[in-house]
């Protein structure tokens, strides 16, 4: 462990980090709604110097096979070479694939979006919402960051209008999305014996493992997610729920 691991698991120890946050303290949040003009639906997500972009858009195609009777819901997310220098240009990283999953996985998993009242025509012809993430600068945390553009943008998007043969993108927008939860996610980094809520991008690099916490609106679980070579006690997790479950609540009024 280096001279700055060392340094940070000694502050958390004595309950304070190098930016003077609380252990379950989030960094200054900002959300910009409806920033991209042609999208269905964006946001833009600042975490302290964090800085996450979200489009939504919404189009006609065939549904899966196996379940012929809803709408389709993909998320994707971007790693651009000017967000960080660990970055590189090319195919989707592990690491977007994994954030894609995480942030795709909270949606699923609460329903939020009925997809069921996506369906245009049975077996043939259903709505297609394509969630697409950027990462525009990476000071730690990505995953918040990119859950919470996700969720506002879905939150904020309208359906093209459609006349039951013609989509008319370009036109006025239908109506919303059919949105019956609004999850939040809650990311920890594990230093020392310290949970860190929020972490940044220094304490990303010395924690032992991360997880991230994913609630619904009456507060229960619906996806949890543990990344690094650290472990975990059950007695850890536990306390990882309990903070969650206090920090999510001033994260669904800044959502609001």
């Amino acid at each position: 462990m280096n001279i700055q691991n060392q340094y940070l698991v000694s502050l958390a120890s004595k309950g304070v980090r190098m930016d003077g946050r609380k252990h379950d303290e989030h960094r200054k949040t900002v959300i910009e709604k409806n920033i991209i003009e042609k999208a269905e639906g964006s946001a833009r997500v600042s975490l302290g110097r964090t800085e996450v972009i979200a489009g939504v858009k919404i189009d006609i195609g065939t549904p899966f096979p196996d379940r012929p009777e809803e709408g389709v819901l993909m998320t994707n997310a971007e790693f651009s070479p000017i967000a960080s220098p660990e970055f590189e240009k090319g195919p989707p990283s592990e690491d977007a694939i994994e954030l894609a999953r995480v942030v795709d996985r909270g949606i699923r998993e609460s329903g939020m979006i009925d997809v069921g009242k996506l369906c245009i025509e049975k077996g043939e012809k259903v709505w297609m919402v394509f969630v697409d993430i950027h990462i525009l600068n990476h000071e730690g945390n990505l995953t918040d960051a990119a859950s919470l553009a996700a969720v506002t943008a879905l939150l904020n998007s309208r359906m093209p209008a459609f006349d039951g043969e013609k989509v008319d993108y370009y036109g006025k927008k239908g109506k919303a999305l059919p949105v019956k939860a609004m999850p939040v996610a809650v990311t920890m980094a594990k230093i020392g014996k310290s949970l860190l809520v929020d972490p940044n991008l220094e304490e990303e690099k010395a924690a032992e493992c991360r997880i991230t916490v994913t609630t619904s609106d009456n507060g229960n679980l619906v996806a949890l997610q543990k990344s690094g070579s650290g472990s975990l006690t059950l007695e850890e997790i536990e306390r990882a729920f309990e903070i969650s479950g206090r920090v999510r609540k001033s994260i669904r009024k800044l959502m609001k």
